[in-house]
C-alpha cells in the first residue's frame, strides 16, 4: 500500500487504553492546527471500537478548541444506548486537560427499507482532470510556506476538481463546486475503514465553498476559516479506493459565519452520504492575522 495512506489508516486505528478510552497521535499536513478531519475521523473510530454487529449511519461533532499537532489526543467514549436495532455513542477528544472536540454518533444494525435518492450532478468524469496539487510554479511562490505545504506534499487522496480557481486573484463564483476523490492506492475490506476515511476526508474543501462569491485570496493571510461544527449520515456503502464526487455548495454566509452541504457520489450516480458544516470565516488585516493574541483571529 501507498505508505502515506497506509500511514492514516494507522493513524485513525487508535490505540486501546482502556474498555471506552482511546489514544490518536496527529500528523502536521500543512494546516496551522490538527486537522479537523483527523479528529473527525479519529472520534468515530474510537466510537466503532465500541460497537459490533452495527454500522454507523450519522455523526455530529462540534470542534471547540484548536488541536495541538505536538500532543496525542485522548477518545473517552460514551456507551450511552444498546436498543434492539440502533447504538448511540458520545465521544469526548481531549488534549491538555480539556475537550477539544465533542461527538455524537448513532450505529444501526443492517436492514432493508424504502429507497430514493437525489440526482448525481452532471459533470465531467474524473479522467482527464487535473489533481489540486497541479499548480503553476509561479502561483505557488505566492503561497505561504504552511498553504504551499498543504497544496503539495504527498497526500493519501486525489483530489481532481471540476471547476478551476485561481488561489491568488479569484474570480466571483456561485456558491458550488465539485471534486473527484479517490484514495491513492487499493485498500483493504471493512465498512468501519471507509467510513472513517470519508469523515477525514469531508473537512477538505467543503467550508470554503462558502467563500466562492466574494473571490477571497487565500494566498494573502487575509481568510481565517475555522470549522466549528460538522454533521455526516452514511446512505449507502462505498469504497474509498474508487472515484467518489463531493458535491458541495453554500446557501447561507452571515454572522462571520459560513454554511455549507456536500453530498458525496460513487462514479455510477449512487449517493452513499451527505454531509453539513458551519465555520467561522474572518477577513482580517494579514499582519493582525500573524498575531495569535489579536482576540480577532482566535475562534
Amino acid at each position: 500500500m501507498h505508505p502515506v495512506l497506509d500511514d492514516l489508516i494507522t493513524l485513525l486505528r487508535l490505540e486501546r487504553i482502556e474498555e471506552n478510552i482511546f489514544r490518536g497521535a496527529s500528523r502536521d499536513i500543512g494546516s496551522p492546527q490538527v486537522f479537523g478531519g483527523q479528529v473527525l475521523g479519529q472520534a468515530l473510530s474510537a466510537a466503532q471500537h465500541t460497537v459490533e454487529g452495527r454500522v454507523a449511519h450519522s455523526l455530529h461533532a462540534y470542534f471547540l478548541r484548536r488541536g495541538d499537532i505536538n500532543a496525542p489526543i485522548i477518545y473517552d467514549v460514551d456507551r450511552s444506548r444498546d436498543g434492539g436495532s440502533f447504538s448511540n455513542r458520545r465521544v469526548v477528544a481531549i488534549q491538555h486537560g480539556r475537550p477539544i472536540l465533542n461527538l455524537a454518533a448513532s450505529f444501526q444494525v443492517p436492514q432493508d427499507g424504502l429507497s430514493h435518492q437525489a440526482a448525481m450532478p452532471e459533470v465531467p468524469d474524473p479522467d482527464g482532470l487535473k489533481d489540486l496539487t497541479h499548480l503553476a510554479g509561479d502561483v505557488l511562490d505566492t503561497i505561504p510556506v504552511k498553504l504551499r505545504r498543504f497544496m503539495t506534499d504527498q497526500r493519501p487522496f486525489e483530489f481532481r476538481p471540476v471547476e478551476q480557481s485561481d488561489l491568488d486573484d479569484p474570480a466571483q463564483r456561485p456558491p458550488y463546486k465539485h471534486v473527484w476523490i479517490r484514495a491513492v492506492d487499493a485498500m483493504p475490506d471493512g465498512v468501519a475503514l471507509h467510513q472513517n476515511l470519508l469523515a477525514y476526508v469531508s473537512d477538505f474543501e467543503l467550508l470554503t465553498t462558502a467563500t466562492l462569491p466574494h473571490a477571497l485570496p487565500f494566498t494573502r493571510g487575509r481568510v481565517i476559516l475555522a470549522s466549528l461544527d460538522h454533521a455526516l449520515w452514511f446512505h449507502r456503502e462505498f469504497r474509498m479506493d474508487e472515484w467518489l464526487l463531493y458535491a458541495m455548495d453554500s446557501p447561507n454566509a452571515s454572522g462571520a459565519r459560513g454554511f455549507a452541504r456536500g453530498q458525496f457520489f460513487t462514479q455510477s450516480g449512487e449517493l452513499v452520504a451527505s454531509t453539513t458544516q458551519e465555520g467561522l470565516i474572518r477577513v482580517v488585516d494579514p499582519s493582525r492575522a500573524r498575531n495569535r493574541s489579536d482576540p480577532r483571529t482566535q475562534v
